[in-house]
């Protein structure tokens, strides 16, 4: 079987790196996007989620926020603010950051609170918990 590249990068580096991926699932700001070796050339914006990817039959999990993907035949660069993979992501950190998170919005009302980065906040730290599972 064909296989393809993934990087996965930060500012503060590279998060997940293999260049064995048979399948990358994608979650773009217009759906969910698979990825297999000779895909044509393609950048999409990403949203908050998982990026799934397939190797040796093996499915690896990695938590990100929103940036890009750029895809070419031979592999996959996604470039976002952060990243964790799965079995890395620290849950109590995670929910502790919905709570705050929660809480943010029910404030919101109440206080000079930025509504949309609260829920930004929110939509990272349930992605985070939901990733967490696939460990």
């Amino acid at each position: 079987m064909n296989t393809l590249a993934l990087n996965i990068v930060t500012p503060n580096g590279s998060v997940y790196t293999t260049d064995q991926a048979e399948l990358i699932v994608l979650q773009t700001e217009t759906g969910e996007m698979g990825v297999m070796a000779g895909h044509i050339p393609t950048v999409a914006p990403l949203k908050i989620g998982a990026v799934r990817a397939t190797v040796s039959g093996k499915q690896h999990y990695v938590a990100v926020s929103e940036g890009f993907a750029e895809i070419r035949p031979t592999g996959v660069s996604v470039l976002v603010q952060s990243a964790e993979q799965s079995d890395e992501i620290d849950i109590e950190r995670a929910k502790a950051s919905l709570s705050r998170a929660e809480e943010r919005m029910s404030a919101d009302k109440q206080e000079n609170v930025d509504y949309h980065r609260a829920e930004k906040a929110l939509h990272r730290a349930m992605n985070r918990i939901d990733v967490a599972k696939f460990r």
